[in-house]
């Protein structure tokens, strides 16, 4: 067994329906939720209980992983105040820049309701008592090994409870996150800790007892002797993601300080991963086990290699498709100019931040309508941005025109220049692509960088490293496919001209924050990205042009169609078009009978090995959805990710949801 995608849905088959607010795919680490009818997506943005309540799984930057939540209680009630909140990071550097988002943003207020602080934009900090607590958690001695984690570290930012909104938008923006795997570890950690107290203070009892009646001697080193009991006592009751039930009481084996101790782990190369094959339980409950499994039995010193071999896996891609006009000299790109991150936001935010290390008094320009959480990004952290939100080529020229001139000559302030632009290729949920050749080269005339996120292109179908300063791209997605695992990554294009610049700012300011469980899964899954995209890639082209001819559909966004020379010019030869389209309809009522009737799975994300769709605007610009329209984005917009299912499987699917709309 080498690769972990056996726990998706069977090719071929179409998924039962899950229910409302369950995992997407059915494993505990799952990134998606279902939200199977248009109402549960609008009842979901107007947090109607209904759906709430029913919720145990979501995105993990918009929905707090039910284990993360635990985490952060424990943390609350051992280190916090009654007035307090807290997130979890994995960095303390990630910590601070929390603290410095709050007090930002937030402004207190006497008001004692649950309603939203309005965000604080003057230079001066909002008071409000910010504080960051550094959580250590020692390994259980029963773990302990040679070359092993001997402890695990998370840094909780304490902040008013009013200010709750505000450090969630940071959570959600930076995408710097603790993810479900690295609670449940140090959950795990917690309970065999407590687990190993209270034998230890058993044994003690006994001893003393026994000693009181002259019958034996106390002896010493006692920790040897708990140490040895627990490694023989049974792990305690399993939650459903795999981890014991952590037991109620004090913690003792947290330890909270103030410093940084900066030390890095000492871990063995060695690698030995346990994989084994369950006989006789169902498919569903295959899945669950699987996750299990592995999550319980995942040698940690394999961590180290699968981050290398993340890193080669995706220089190799982007080096094999420079491109036959490059006309750079020396490496086109090597693992050293690929860095990983804990979520594919995380990249975008990033990639800003360090670049704002250069020249942080400079706007950013965003090109086309992106990801939601792009342009807030922009918009929120540093001096701010421009928004070109149709990203046609027209729009290039009045970019030029309306900005850039102004900032070429002698005497131009600092603050009137440009940091760089930001633009997907293609765009979400448009599938528009920029022309990136005009881009770069008004880059090079007026200094500013190009920062590309080619999640939806991917790393087989495009080139794009070669016209851009930087890539970035959630390996969330298709790369790994499994929906099971968070992960991004940055590529720094060794050609450019700021590339020196940003490489010494890496260097200062990079932390390495992928969760160790989280780098092998990832690693695991991506190993059949290439030959999984070229079969999504042929489903999807074939399903769009079935759907594009149909009588009742109005539009199918698909890069084949929309902007499609400027796609045509950075594809790959014998590469095709992705696995993301969205439709509207001809009717404005059809979205909804066609979406409830739909026989795949529905809810956020997208890059599956099984087919997912969302009402996109819905999703993402519930309560903006007049100002989206602006853009062309239709508020009844449904989009689909197509995964690896047989092409008769689908095409009958959708016909099945085409039929449901009233003629």
């Amino acid at each position: 067994m080498t690769s972990t995608s056996h726990i998706t849905p069977t090719a071929g088959v179409r998924p039962e329906q899950a229910p409302l607010g369950s995992p997407v795919p059915n494993v505990p680490h799952a990134i998606s939720v279902s939200l199977p009818t248009f109402r549960d997506n609008v009842d979901y943005e107007e947090a109607a209980p209904r759906v709430v309540n029913a919720m145990v799984s979501g995105y993990p930057r918009f929905f707090v992983n039910l284990k993360v939540k635990e985490l952060i209680s424990i943390c609350e009630k051992k280190y916090g105040k009654p007035t307090e909140n807290c997130f979890l990071w994995p960095s303390r550097r990630v910590a601070e820049r929390c603290r410095h988002f709050v007090e930002r943003y937030y402004v207190p207020t006497i008001s004692t309701d649950d309603s939203t602080p309005t965000p604080h934009t003057g230079a001066t900090p909002a008071a409000g008592g910010v504080r960051i607590v550094e959580f250590t958690i020692q390994s259980p001695s029963s773990e302990l090994k040679p070359g092993g984690l001997k402890h695990v570290k998370v840094f909780a930012t304490f902040f008013p409870k009013e200010a709750f909104s505000i450090a969630k938008q940071f959570w959600q923006h930076a995408g710097d996150i603790v993810t479900s795997r690295q609670a449940t570890f140090c959950l795990r950690w917690l309970s065999l800790n407590k687990a190993e107290e209270e034998q230890q203070e058993a044994a003690t009892a006994a001893v003393l007892a026994a000693s009181s009646k002259g019958a034996i001697r106390m002896p010493r080193g006692n920790r040897h002797y708990s140490s040895a009991s627990a490694a023989a006592k049974p792990a305690s009751t399993s939650s459903s993601s795999g981890s014991p039930t952590l037991p109620s009481g004090d913690l003792t084996d947290g330890v909270a300080s103030n410093q940084l101790q900066g030390e890095k782990k000492d871990v063995d190369e060695e690698d030995r991963p346990v994989e084994e094959e369950a006989d006789g339980i169902d498919s569903r409950d295959y899945e669950v086990y699987v996750e299990e499994r592995y999550g319980r039995n995942l040698d940690l010193s394999f961590a180290p290699k699968a981050k290398v071999a993340l890193r080669r896996r995706i220089a190799t891609q982007v080096a094999h498709h420079a491109g036959s006009d490059w006309t750079g000299t020396g490496d086109y790109v090597t693992e050293e100019d690929v860095y990983l991150y804990p979520t594919g936001m995380s990249a975008i935010y990033n990639a800003h931040r360090i670049a704002l290390t250069l020249f942080p008094t400079r706007k950013s320009i965003c090109f086309g309508f992106p990801y939601t959480d792009t342009l807030k990004v922009l918009q929120k952290f540093g001096p701010g941005c421009y928004f070109y939100g149709h990203g046609e080529d027209s729009d290039i020229d009045t970019l030029e025109k309306e900005v850039l001139e102004k900032t070429a000559g002698e005497g131009v302030a600092e603050e009137d220049k440009i940091l760089a632009v930001f633009c997907e290729f293609p765009s979400n949920p448009l599938l528009k692509s920029s022309n990136l050749v005009r881009l770069g080269q008004l880059a090079d005339k007026y200094g500013f960088m190009i920062i590309v996120d080619e999640t939806l292109g991917n790393f087989v179908n495009v080139r794009i490293l070669e016209y851009a300063d930087v890539v970035v791209s959630s390996l969330s997605k298709i790369f790994s496919g499994d929906s099971n695992v968070m992960g991004g990554s940055l590529v720094l294009n060794p050609q450019r001209q700021f590339y020196r610049g940003l490489k010494d700012a890496m260097s200062r300011e990079y932390e390495d924050l992928m969760w160790v469980e989280d780098a092998i899964f990832m690693e695991r899954n991506s190993r059949t990205f290439q030959t999984r995209i070229a079969r999504i890639d042929e489903n999807t082209e074939a399903l769009c042009d079935f759907l594009r001819a149909h009588p009742k559909v109005k539009e199918v966004y698909y890069p084949k169609y929309v902007t499609t020379a400027n796609y045509l010019t950075h594809k790959v030869e014998g590469a095709g078009f992705g696995g993301l389209f969205s439709i509207i309809f001809k009717s404005a009522d059809a979205a909804i009978p066609f979406f409830d009737a739909l026989p795949f799975y529905k809810g956020p994300s997208l890059g599956t090995n099984f087919t997912l769709a969302c009402p996109y605007t819905i999703l993402a610009h519930y309560y903006e959805l007049d100002w989206a329209a602006q853009f062309g984005i239709d508020r009844n917009l449904v989009r689909v990710a197509v995964g690896l299912e047989d092409r008769d499987v689908l095409f009958q699917g959708f016909q099945d949801a085409l039929d449901a709309i009233p003629n």
